[in-house]
């Protein structure tokens, strides 16, 4: 909740004029608690997990219409029913999981000092935290995400994940429930580190889901946005790590190659001295 009761009263403290956008966060968050404000994010996550693969499903039961030659895995075809209970799932780990996280968490982002107040901050400090966000996010969940796939890990709880061999944007969530709370910890990370303003955080926890399911889709589309990002992984990137499964012995990262690529060379060069050190 702001600590201000007008917006002349916050335009005084601030010293200048309300930018547009700070008028519409001040009409809009001045009289809700940091609480309400915060759990938001259930909503933003329900629909994202509901709308943002909707596309990729069409393109999925279209494959005759031109589509099938972005298909990575061309010879796996799924029907609508075997999406829908992908969907169905998800779902209900989210009631059951996603959201009860949400609403329990929040003292802990009160405490990190993610904050609701004015100013709002700039596009450019907007984006230097979401870069600070998702390369703490690729570096830890490389580690936990090779740890789920040792023979314990994976058998006991990443396994479920791997069900969809060529996957699909609503499987990007699709996991053990014990996964999802523990994968939870790299995308917590890196606003704990660099905590910005709330809207930041909603920007972040947004992106990082589109992405997942981007990175799920089972397309590589020549003309997607992401083609622009350098170190960018994508689809075809994640899928083979899909493909191989159990089997996999890199493409940990979330996003970026690089990540994977830096983890392993570092890895090979420590095997090799404690090799010469015998």
């Amino acid at each position: 909740m702001l600590p201000y009761r007008s917006l002349d009263e916050a335009a005084a403290t601030l010293g200048r004029n309300l930018t547009f956008a700070e008028t519409l966060w001040f009409n809009y968050s001045a009289n809700k608690s940091d609480y309400y404000l915060y759990c938001h994010n259930i909503l933003f996550l329900f629909l994202i997990f509901s709308i943002v693969p909707l596309p990729l499903v069409f393109v999925e039961l279209m494959r005759s219409a031109g589509f099938d030659k972005y298909k990575i895995q061309p010879k796996v075809k799924l029907s609508f029913p075997e999406m829908f209970k992908c969907y169905k799932d998800v779902m209900r780990m989210f009631f059951l999981v996603v959201g009860p996280l949400q609403l329990v968490s929040y003292p802990s982002v009160k405490m990190i000092g993610i904050r609701t107040s004015l100013p709002l901050p700039s596009v450019w400090e907007i984006f230097l935290h979401l870069l600070v966000y998702f390369v703490v996010e690729d570096y830890t969940n490389y580690w936990i995400h090779r740890l789920l796939h040792c023979k314990w890990g994976y058998e006991k709880i990443h396994r479920v994940h791997h069900e969809y061999v060529a996957p699909i944007g609503f499987a990007a969530p699709y996991a053990h429930w014990a996964e999802i709370l523990i994968l939870g910890i790299p995308s917590f990370l890196g606003p704990a580190m660099v905590p910005g303003h709330m809207i930041t955080f909603w920007l972040w926890i947004a992106l990082r889901q589109i992405e997942a399911i981007e990175t799920h889709s089972g397309y590589d589309f020549p003309w997607s946005p992401t083609k622009y990002i350098p170190f960018y992984g994508g689809a075809d990137y994640h899928d083979y790590h899909h493909y191989v499964g159990e089997q996999s012995q890199s493409n940990f990262a979330s996003v970026s190659p690089i990540v994977t690529l830096f983890m392993e060379l570092t890895r090979a060069i420590d095997i090799k001295r404690s090799y010469f050190r015998r």
